[in-house]
């Protein structure tokens, strides 16, 4: 009776491997070093050229564009050296390597406040300042919370997800999904998830269409962002020789007539259909890909080294230009072998192909960890692995509780909504109930209520918490009868002569709206500009009523200023 169930067993085995993708040991190490080493190749190449074509692209006469004045600096160097493009993914290789294959937000933010301490933008900034603040992810990257939270950072840090991914495509797309919201929100995060699942179908397929399409089943239908990338499919069918006029009307579209809010030259959309457009003309040929990255223009080296990136999994390192590769003369291994680090924290320079083979080591325990395995020289892939988050607890902003004020406010976030919450030591505030990780009611009393929280999957793994509930009194600051600052009025001319990196209507003219309430959106920043001084300057705001008040609380709440009256607090 045993051997018909070891030959079903033994069959079933059988069948799941013929399903899934196999590539050899060899290829799968050349195709990683081709998405490390083509990412360096972009984002020097790209770098001098960053921010510089936005109302025109660069004109096809300049091709090929060259390295310019990056050679220099890989002279200097003697060797490819870090940016945005390529640090941060170094600093998940260590994460990985410290955590496992799949490190939690907690891990995350833990690395990205030690090693990123300057040379830091937008989204990835505002994050950054986010976490210091106390926050996890993906409160770091809340729409609500994040003002750059529509820019483009995450597309330019999270390849390597999906370079340790190979053929794991939803996987890759899921997990590029969870680390873009670091950063990022809504349809910002899109770009990210497309790229993702392009790198990993990269290993197996080399047409450009079919990654493209394939990617796209990732994404919602209705989603802003594939149906532009859509759009970009149908420019290029219409106009297959003329990549000028594609762009110009992409531009129009999702920059000139993009809403203020969201109007960037660093828009996630905007950019990452740049990208697409340099895929698309391409015609997966390396030096005009990369050329087309960068004169499609905007935040030009993103795109040039993601893409390159992309095609260096593709084709692999060895197919790789050498007069890119090795641009220097001497140099018998690309850039030299050297990774030098010249932006990051506590971060060692170190040899690409180290670095190449610690990748490889961390792509083959993620394939053996979700149903593939390693057999002689092949490695057999999982295609139909998804990702699940890791069980943890996010933080984000305290709930606002105030006497005779409705709360409704989730301890839960798109990563652990769906596991289940209970409260399991501590008291409530009256007025106020727990269920599936909210508050709601109408607190009645002011005080601290500590509370311990327990997040639970199947009754089995869990994890507790421990939180502060602070209930206040009435804020009168909205009640104030006068704000004393120096400056009451935005000075709207200088603002415009300013690099304005987030949506203008955001700025407030008058200093009335810093006790409104409005947290978020239109009108919601006071910005103490008065005039173009470099000098320091001190600024100062307060508040004054015709009655008098006890004030015994000063609270900053994501930069609203609360007061509160009553000597129960202190």
């Amino acid at each position: 009776m045993k051997k018909p169930i070891i030959f079903l067993l033994v069959l079933i085995i059988n069948i799941l491997f013929i399903s899934a993708q196999k590539i050899s040991k060899t290829e799968l190490k050349d195709k990683i070093a081709g998405a490390w080493i083509g990412q360096m190749v972009g984002n020097i190449y790209g770098l001098p050229f960053e921010n510089k074509f936005v109302d025109e692209p660069a004109s096809e006469s300049r091709f090929p564009l060259g390295y310019t004045k990056n050679i220099d600096k890989l002279q200097k160097y003697n060797g490819a050296f870090s940016d945005d493009d390529t640090d941060v993914e170094y600093i998940y290789l260590l994460l990985m390597e410290k955590y496992g294959v799949e490190p939690t937000y907690a891990n995350m933010r833990e690395g990205w406040m030690y090693h990123i301490r300057d040379r830091v933008w937008l989204a990835n900034r505002a994050a950054l300042g986010l976490m210091h603040l106390g926050f996890t992810p993906p409160f770091t990257g809340d729409e609500k919370l994040n003002p750059h939270w529509y820019q483009i950072d995450p597309q330019l840090i999270n390849e390597i997800w999906a370079y340790t991914a190979p053929g794991m495509i939803s996987y890759a797309a899921g997990k590029s999904d969870w680390a873009a919201r670091i950063t990022s929100d809504s349809w910002a995060v899109s770009p990210t998830v497309l790229y993702g699942a392009m790198y990993s179908d990269a290993f197996f397929c080399k047409d450009i269409r079919k990654l493209i399409t394939r990617a796209l089943r990732e994404l919602p239908a209705d989603d802003r962002y594939a149906i532009a990338v859509k759009e970009m499919i149908a420019l290029y069918d219409k106009y297959p020789k003329d990549w000028v006029k594609a762009r110009q009307i992409m531009a129009k579209k999702y920059y000139i007539d993009e809403p203020a809010m969201t109007k960037t030259i660093w828009n996630a959309n905007l950019n990452g259909l740049c990208g697409i457009l340099a895929m698309l003309y391409g015609e997966g040929d390396f030096q005009r890909t990369l050329d087309l990255s960068c004169a499609m223009g905007f935040d030009c080296d993103n795109q040039a080294a993601t893409i390159s990136g992309l095609l260096g999994v593709m084709y692999g390192a060895k197919s790789l230009p050498e007069s890119l590769t090795k641009p220097i003369e001497g140099w018998e291994k690309p850039f030299n072998d050297r990774y030098i680090n010249i932006t990051r924290f506590d971060m060692p320079d170190a040899s690409i192909e180290d670095m190449i083979e610690r990748t490889y080591n961390k792509a083959i325990e993620l394939v053996c960890a979700k149903g593939g395995k390693v057999k002689g020289d092949m490695v057999y892939v999982n295609p139909k692995a998804q990702f699940i988050p890791p069980m943890e607890f996010c933080i984000g902003p305290n709930p606002d509780l105030e006497i005779g004020q409705s709360t409704d406010y989730s301890f839960a976030c798109r990563t652990n909504a769906d596991f289940k919450w209970e409260l399991v030591k501590g008291k409530l505030p009256a007025g106020v109930t727990f269920q599936n990780g909210k508050l709601a009611g109408t607190p009645t009393e002011a005080g601290k209520y500590p509370i311990t929280l327990q997040l639970s999957a199947n009754n089995k793994n869990s994890i507790t918490k421990d939180f502060e509930l602070l209930v206040k009194t009435k804020n009168i600051a909205s009640k104030a009868d006068t704000i004393y600052t120096n400056i009451r009025k935005l000075n709207e001319e200088v603002l415009d002569s300013c690099w304005i990196t987030f949506g203008k209507p955001m700025y407030a003219t008058n200093v009335e709206v810093i006790n409104d309430g409005v947290k978020d959106g239109v009108g919601s920043v006071f910005y103490s500009l008065a005039a173009k001084n470099n000098l320091p300057k001190i600024d100062y705001f307060g508040y004054g009523w015709k009655e008098e008040h006890n004030i015994n609380m000063l609270v900053l709440d994501m930069a609203v200023w609360r007061n509160s009256e009553d000597g129960l607090l202190l």
